[in-house]
């Protein structure tokens, strides 16, 4: 049988999808029934031993059974071969035989049938999920590279309502596959720049992309080759170097994180001023204090200036473009806006959040 190491290469170069299982290790099932079997087979041998002077040896002068006569009688018995060659010969013997060999006979055969069948099941049942999966997955986000960031956009997501079965990360590491699946991914494992990974995730079909990996060079051969397979798809992705947020835009990101950048911003901003930097923080954290959200514009909203808000607006996005709260082109919200704002993550009597209570929204027919 191949070992974990070399199926897991094999997933690499094929870039095969894997969907989180919750089952327990094959590798445990197969070997509780081994165990098994070899019991139900020294029960038997025992059994058969310990009463050898029942049983009569036709094919030996003496008709003696020892112990080897009563290892192949166990095997040919339970096999159902049956030769003939021995046989018991006492009516307590065959009583034996009837109420408790045969049983241990019957449930030998049906734990080597039942592995057989659980293989059979197992692997169609992958295949099947494996096609019910790919047929219902649309609209979806890939994330590629499952490292530090990757799980954090991940968190984020899920945070804010994503379904977990409508993310699909690509990573070329056993690690990564492992973690994903115990957070309830599934996996592509595969290197994300080969055209085959990236259709095997189905990036043609998805909505969003994440780009996450450590290595620039790599990240800007994702981006150009997701562009290539899904022109339309939303495109975030990550450097390290400032100096290479042009060429990630070049190749067709929407949207480029400075990691490195973010990092050295929000440490020079905590040197100065640590209440600011505790701010920011608190800003970057889920689900705690304060949180950046983009919501809908209320009907009740509209006409009004952005300052007058309950949330604290800083942006607003009007015609895919955003615009700052102080811009005069922003100065009466319309309908159609969407508001950037700052509000606390969890709502409090004396702090409402707008936009979570079903209210009718600027973009709902009149």
């Amino acid at each position: 049988m191949p070992d974990q190491s070399s199926d897991l290469s094999q997933r690499q170069v094929r870039g095969q999808l894997a969907l989180p299982e919750s089952t327990v290790s094959p590798w445990w099932q197969l070997g509780r029934r081994l165990l098994l079997a070899f019991g139900i087979l020294a029960a038997t041998v025992m059994i058969v031993f310990l009463d050898r002077d029942a049983y009569a040896d036709n094919n030996d002068p003496t008709g003696q059974v020892g112990l080897i006569d009563s290892i192949y009688y166990t095997t040919v018995t339970l096999s159902t071969t049956g030769y003939g060659d021995i046989a018991p010969v006492e009516a307590h013997a065959r009583m034996i035989n009837a109420f408790i060999i045969t049983p241990l006979r019957i449930a030998f055969l049906v734990l080597l049938i039942g592995t057989t069948l659980e293989v059979l099941a197992s692997q169609g049942r992958e295949m099947f999920r494996n096609a019910r999966w790919r047929k219902n997955m649309t609209s979806h986000v890939v994330v590629i590279g499952y490292g530090t960031k990757g799980r954090a956009a991940v968190d984020t997501l899920v945070n804010n309502g994503h379904d977990r079965e409508h993310i699909v990360v690509v990573d070329p590491g056993g690690s990564a596959l492992q973690e994903a699946h115990a957070d309830g991914l599934a996996v592509v494992t595969g290197d994300a720049t080969r055209r085959d990974v990236l259709r095997r995730a189905g990036v043609a079909d998805a909505r969003q992309v994440i780009i996450t990996t450590d290595r620039d060079d790599t990240n800007v051969l994702a981006t150009l080759t997701v562009r290539q397979l899904n022109p339309d798809v939303w495109i975030v992705a990550a450097v390290r170097e400032q100096e290479n947020v042009a060429l990630m835009r070049q190749s067709g990101a929407n949207s480029v994180i400075t990691s490195s950048d973010a990092v050295g911003r929000l440490l020079g901003l905590s040197s100065l001023s640590p209440t600011l930097g505790s701010v920011m923080e608190d800003l970057l954290t889920y689900g705690e204090g304060l949180e950046v959200a983009e919501r809908d514009l209320l009907v009740t909203e509209v006409g009004k200036q952005p300052q007058t808000l309950p949330d604290q607006v800083i942006a607003v996005v009007r015609d895919e473009r955003v615009y700052r709260y102080f811009d005069p082109v922003v100065t009466q919200l319309a309908r159609g806006d969407r508001l950037i704002v700052v509000r606390p993550a969890k709502e409090l009597p004396w702090a409402p959040r707008p936009g979570t209570h079903d209210e009718q929204l600027s973009t709902d027919d009149a």
